[in-house]
Parts: C-alpha cells; structure tokens; sequence
C-alpha cells in the first residue's frame, strides 16, 4: 500500500492510526518475528523516554542469545534474524568524536523489569514536529538511545517542517555532527541506526528515503551490531489502515 499523505487530517486522526500500526508491529515482533528470548513492549516508560515500541531481551533465564540457525534464517517459527548489510538506500556512519560531541542532555534509560533493552521503535507524530522544544526532545531522546547503545528504528512519514528542514533524520543526524538533505522527490524518511558497528564506538545507519505515493518497504530493527530482524512496515501499517474510518480515509486519499 502506497503511503499517504497524513498532512491532510488532523493530528487526532493521525494518532488514532499511530496507535493501531504499534499494535499491528508489537503483534508481529511478538509473533515469531523476533528470536527465542527477545519480546516486544508497546508504550512503555524506560526512564524518562517512552518510545513507541521496545524490544527487550529476557535474562530472567530464557534463552536469549541468538544461535546460528536463527542468524541464517532456518531457525523454527520461521524466524530470519539476517548478517547481511540491510537494502536501503542510504548507508552513514558518525565516528565516535562526533557523537559524543552531539549529547546535548543526557538521559538515563532503564526499564523497570529488569530486562535488557535492546532496540526502540519509534513513529513520529504532528505533536514531535509542530514546535521546536518537542523536536529536540525526540532529538534528544534518540541520541540518549542510541548513547546508551540501544538500536534505534525511526519512522518519519510526515512533510519536513521548519523546525526539521531535512526531515527527523536529518534533524538527529545533524545533531550527531552528520549532515542528511533528503533526495529531490522524496522528503520522509526511515532510518535505522546501529548503536555500536562491529565492535567500534561509532553509529551506523540506514536510511531509506520514500515518498507519498511510494510503497513502504521493510527495514532492520537490530537486535545487535550485526544482526537484525526486517520489520514488515507494509503489511503492518495496511493492516493498520484498515481500521481507519471511511470519513478520514475519504479526506486523506483526496476524496471529498
């Protein structure tokens, strides 16, 4: 399903669907997506961040590590935890320098079962764009994540505004000394950042510039620096859609 244009509806409507795509993604992670021992929490507070999605580790004595046959995909339920570099477009890395330079603030994360955090998910909202002290508290919190070495997957498919001219990617990036300027086409963005690259203290990322009109493709949401499970962002967020009431499907697919 092509991506639609979500500027044309009110922040509310757009919520509304935000919660029902987590819902969709949880119950797939959680649905023999993900490797023995890893679980999905939807909107849980980890400190001061509540990310969207968060992908924890269970170390009260399941297995957890992953084993060969779930790296290489042939593992049971169908799980494919990939080794190789993940298709997207655009592939950028900051050096340690950097990143470090970019903490504006530091937030401490924990999350109060005692699990290991792993990854966060996180959609951007109207609400994240619409000033900038809520863009550079998601800034914030996604440097914060990545800092404490959680593996990040961003979702941006609104318009860039004026406080995010290159998009919430752009934005982060920027923050961590980088420089992103979306392609001719193709303002939205999704991007998934490795916290630490094969052992260094550099973050890596992988972006895939899209568009409305464009169909979403699938993307990492890494378990660790080499591994990754590909998120089904298309089929979730159709499944997703399909709750959304004709009179909003109406105004966002440019009808009257």
């Amino acid at each position: 399903m092509p991506i639609h244009d979500w500027s044309r509806v009110n922040a509310g409507t757009f919520h509304d669907f935000h919660l029902a795509w987590i819902a969709e993604l949880r119950r797939v992670l959680n649905g023999g997506l993900l490797p023995a021992g890893y679980y999905a929490l939807a909107e849980q507070v980890a400190g001061e961040v509540a990310p969207d999605v968060l992908t924890l580790q269970d170390l009260s004595g399941a297995e957890g590590n992953l084993h060969s046959s779930e790296k290489n995909g042939s593992g049971s339920g169908g799980i494919a935890v990939a080794i190789a570099p993940p298709k997207a477009a655009v592939s950028e890395t900051i050096n340690e320098a950097a990143f470090l330079a970019a903490r504006r603030k530091r937030l401490v994360i924990r999350h109060t079962t005692g699990d290991r955090i792993v990854a966060l998910l996180e959609i951007v909202s109207p609400g994240n764009k619409e000033r900038r002290p809520p863009l550079e508290a998601f800034v914030d919190k996604a440097v914060a994540a990545l800092e404490q070495g959680y593996h990040l997957l961003v979702i941006d498919l609104l318009p860039p505004g004026p406080f995010d001219p290159g998009g919430m990617h752009g934005a982060i990036w920027g923050r961590m000394g980088g420089s992103y300027e979306p392609p001719a086409g193709k303002p939205l963005a999704i991007a998934a950042y490795v916290a630490r690259h094969r052992g260094d203290d550099a973050v890596r990322c992988y972006v895939e510039p899209t568009a409305v009109g464009i169909d979403l493709i699938d993307m990492p949401l890494f378990l660790d620096p080499d591994h990754y499970v590909n998120t089904p962002l298309e089929a979730t967020y159709r499944a997703a859609y399909a709750g959304v009431p004709q009179r909003w499907r109406r105004v966002i697919e440019g009808g009257t």
